[in-house]
């Protein structure tokens, strides 16, 4: 058999596979619809369909990748499914998100992954701002930075919780890639400045050392307005990701420079209900206690007892009282579990302030 023969015999199984694609996509889009469909019918007056349901997606996602043989790996595989799903979400009803702007941002990059591209993504300058369009319901979530693996804790999202009601239904980790570029107009050998937000310099701090010891290095708001700025500029450059790079049309000098090739910042998506268990959850939680010796150590107990994995410990100081102090924990486990009931109970009989943040799926993406 010829080459070209062999080739012909493949592209016509590629057609006829791509025609089934089709077909079995649009099929489940349609049951999309009939899910839409009772949802809507067994609503009380007054009340509002949710369509969407985190705790749902997770195991979809979790299911599809432990079933996948491949090739495609399973981070492939869960992004081509994430995008099918948001697809379907779009047919009953599309999902608003308001992340940290302005357009380019790391967090809009999060968004998209957690959401999808058929979700309806809007930028906003602040967190507090996030906070309140989720709070008015003017969109469905909110999409805010929480820790970065090499700079550590977002403290202004942790001091949000503390005025706020809204819950975590969901967190994304996103694999932080930065890249130096610059506009059509700039010489390289003339770059005497670099642009980026606070972080993003830390985090490429060693590489630019090395590769642009003597530039002046810039803090702004976002990375996303370094790549902006230097869009008129012939003598700059800005550290930026990907989504920058394209929404500005500049040229990518160097990729990856970030000093861990591991970088990784987590998001939470936030939201007004609840979530329901998913078989492999997190579960966050907000302390206070009054200061004594010992207090510290009188707040972690119940949940050693228990043999409750702890996996996050943040302090914040308290807004109310001076030198006193709010604590944030993460451990592994829902809130619905009878163990964290039990944990939660003790730590209320002796007199702490317990608020539930929220128990969502572990980030599968």
């Amino acid at each position: 058999m010829t080459n070209e023969k062999q080739l012909s015999e493949l592209r016509n199984q590629i057609d006829e596979l791509d025609s089934k694609i089709l077909e079995l996509i649009n099929q489940r889009a349609r049951c999309a619809q009939d899910v839409a469909d009772v949802k809507t019918e067994s609503l009380g007056e007054g009340e509002e369909a949710i369509f969407y349901r985190p705790e749902r997606e997770a195991q979809v996602l979790t299911r599809i990748m432990e079933a996948n043989p491949g090739p495609l790996s399973n981070e492939e595989i869960a992004r081509l499914f994430r995008e099918i799903m948001s697809a379907c979400l779009a047919l009953e009803k599309p999902t608003t998100v308001a992340y940290l702007g302005p357009e380019g941002t790391f967090t809009q990059q999060a968004s998209l992954k957690h959401f999808g591209h058929s979700s309806v993504v809007r930028p906003m300058s602040t967190i507090d701002q996030v906070f309140r369009e989720v709070e008015a319901g003017a969109v469905d979530y909110g999409v805010v930075p929480v820790e970065n693996s090499s700079e550590g804790i977002v403290s202004h999202t942790l001091d949000s919780f503390m005025q706020s009601d809204l819950k975590i239904v969901g967190e994304v980790e996103l694999r932080i890639h930065h890249n130096l570029m610059i506009s059509a107009n700039t010489d390289p050998k003339k770059i005497t400045r670099v642009y980026s937000h606070s972080q993003t310099l830390a985090q490429c701090r060693r590489w630019l050392d090395e590769n642009y010891p003597g530039v002046d290095r810039i803090a702004v708001n976002s990375n996303a307005e370094a790549a902006k700025r230097v869009c008129g500029e012939w003598n700059s450059a800005a550290i930026a990701g990907d989504i920058a790079a394209e929404l500005y049309d500049l040229k990518v000098l160097n990729e990856r420079i970030e000093d861990r090739p591991d970088n990784t910042t987590r998001f939470l998506i936030i939201g007004r209900e609840m979530t329901q268990p998913s078989g492999r959850d997190k579960t966050s939680v907000m302390l206070s206690a009054r200061n004594k010796p010992g207090a510290l150590l009188e707040l972690l107990l119940p949940f050693k007892e228990r043999g409750i994995d702890l996996t996050r410990l943040e302090t914040r100081p308290s807004p109310t009282q001076k030198w006193s102090y709010v604590f944030f924990l993460d451990f592994a486990a829902h809130v619905q579990d009878s163990d964290v009931q039990e944990a939660l109970d003790r730590l209320a009989g002796i007199g702490c302030e317990v608020k539930v943040l929220g128990s969502y799926p572990v980030a599968v993406l």
